[in-house]
C-alpha cells in the first residue's frame, strides 16, 4: 500500500565540501609549519669534534666570564643595591682589555637608574647600516643568572673580543642591555626597549640585531628537548643543538644566520621563523627590535624548553657546557662577520 522511499543516492556534495575544507586546512597548516621551521643547509649530526686549540681558548674564557658574573658578583638586579653597577665596571675591564671604549646609556626606573652598556667596531661605510649583537646582563631575583643569562654577555664579550681586529664593511654595536628579567619584561622600563626606541629616534639603520639568550646547557638524552605544540613534529628530541629564533618578518635573516652557521662550525643547529605569539619566539630582547621595525633573532639553548633549573637558584655555572659554547662562540664569528659585510 505504501512505496518505501529511498535515500538519495547521488553525491553528498556538503559533506564532501567540509572533507576538502578541512584537508585543505590540514595541508595549508603543514606547509606554513615547513615554512617556519625550514632552513638552508643541513644540522651537523654525529660525534663532535675534538676542540681546536682556539676553542679551547675560547671555552677558557667563557668559564672564567661566567664564574665571575654568576659566582663572584652573584644575583644581578636592581633589587639587589651594586649589582648592576658591579656588573657594569666589570664589563668595562673586559672591554677595555680587547681594546674597547664602552659607552653607557642612563635612564630611571623608580627612584633608581639603570643603564644599558654598549661598545663600537666601526665600519668601513658609515652608510651601511649596524648590526647589534647584545645580551642582557640582570638576572631573575633570588637567581645568579649562570645560564640567564651571563652565558650570553660571556659569548658577546667574545665575540667582541674575536673580531677586534676585523674591518667590516658595516659597523658591530655590542651592547650590553639591563631588565630584561622580570618585572621589567617586555614593559617601557625593559632596557632592550629603550635602547631599541632611541636607535629608531635617532634614524640609526639597523640591518640586523643577534639576541644571545641563555646559550649553555646540552643533553644528548631522548626526551630532553621539548616544543610548543606540533615543533615536535619537525625538530629532534635532543636538547644537543643551539636555536635560531626569529619572527616571520625576520626570516630572512635567520635563513642568512642559519647558512652561516652550518657552513662555518661542526655543531647541531636548527632555525625557526614563526609568528612573534608563539610561546618562546619572542622571549629576550630581540622582542625590544622588533617593536621598532628592525629585523632581529635570538640564539638560545631554548631555555625554559630544556633547561630543568630555568629561573631557580640551581641556574649555576657547574650545569654549563663551555666546550659546546665555544663551538658556538666560534661559529657565530662566521655568521656575525657575514652579517657585517652584507653576505
Amino acid at each position: 500500500m505504501f512505496e518505501s522511499i529511498s535515500a538519495p543516492t547521488g553525491p553528498n556534495w556538503k559533506l564532501r565540501i567540509v572533507v576538502a575544507a578541512v584537508i585543505a586546512a590540514i595541508a595549508w597548516g603543514v606547509v606554513s609549519l615547513w615554512r617556519m621551521t625550514h632552513m638552508p643547509g643541513q644540522s651537523y649530526a654525529g660525534t663532535l669534534p675534538p676542540l681546536s686549540t682556539k676553542q679551547t681558548d675560547i671555552a677558557n674564557r667563557l668559564s672564567d666570564q661566567v664564574q665571575y658574573l654568576s659566582t663572584t658578583i652573584g644575583e644581578r638586579n636592581l633589587e639587589r643595591k651594586g649589582s648592576l653597577q658591579a656588573t657594569e665596571n666589570y664589563l668595562r675591564r673586559v672591554l677595555a682589555q680587547s681594546g674597547y671604549s664602552a659607552t653607557e646609556t642612563t635612564y630611571t626606573v623608580g627612584d633608581q637608574s639603570a643603564c644599558n652598556l654598549e661598545a663600537d667596531l666601526r665600519g668601513s661605510e658609515a652608510s651601511a647600516g649596524i648590526i647589534v649583537v647584545g645580551a642582557h646582563y640582570d638576572s631573575v631575583t633570588g637567581t645568579v643568572g649562570a645560564n640567564d643569562n651571563a652565558s650570553g654577555v660571556a659569548a658577546t664579550l667574545e665575540l667582541a673580543r674575536l673580531l677586534k681586529d676585523v674591518r667590516p664593511r658595516r659597523s658591530i654595536r655590542f651592547v650590553f642591555f639591563v631588565n630584561e628579567e622580570p618585572p621589567y619584561f617586555q614593559t617601557p622600563q625593559m632596557g632592550s626597549l629603550v635602547y631599541a626606541r632611541q636607535l629608531r629616534q635617532n634614524a640609526v639603520p639597523v640591518v640586523a640585531m643577534i639576541s644571545l639568550e641563555t646559550i649553555g646547557y646540552y643533553s644528548d638524552t631522548p626526551g630532553s628537548q621539548k616544543y610548543p605544540p606540533l615543533f615536535s613534529w619537525f625538530y629532534p628530541n635532543r636538547g644537543n643543538f643551539i636555536g635560531f629564533v626569529g619572527n616571520t618578518e625576520s626570516r630572512a635573516l635567520a635563513i642568512k644566520a642559519v647558512r652561516q652557521f652550518r657552513e662555518s662550525v661542526a655543531f647541531p643547529s636548527e632555525g625557526v621563523s614563526a609568528a612573534a605569539s608563539l610561546p618562546g619566539i619572542g622571549w629576550s630582547d630581540h622582542w625590544s627590535f622588533w617593536q621598532q621595525g628592525y629585523p632581529a633573532i635570538m640564539i638560545t639553548d631554548t631555555a625554559p624548553f630544556r633547561y630543568p633549573y630555568y629561573h631557580t637558584t640551581s641556574d649555576t655555572a657547574d650545569k654549563l657546557d663551555f666546550g659546546r659554547m665555544a663551538r658556538i662562540v666560534d661559529g657565530l664569528q662566521s655568521v656575525v662577520i657575514g652579517l657585517a659585510n652584507g653576505q
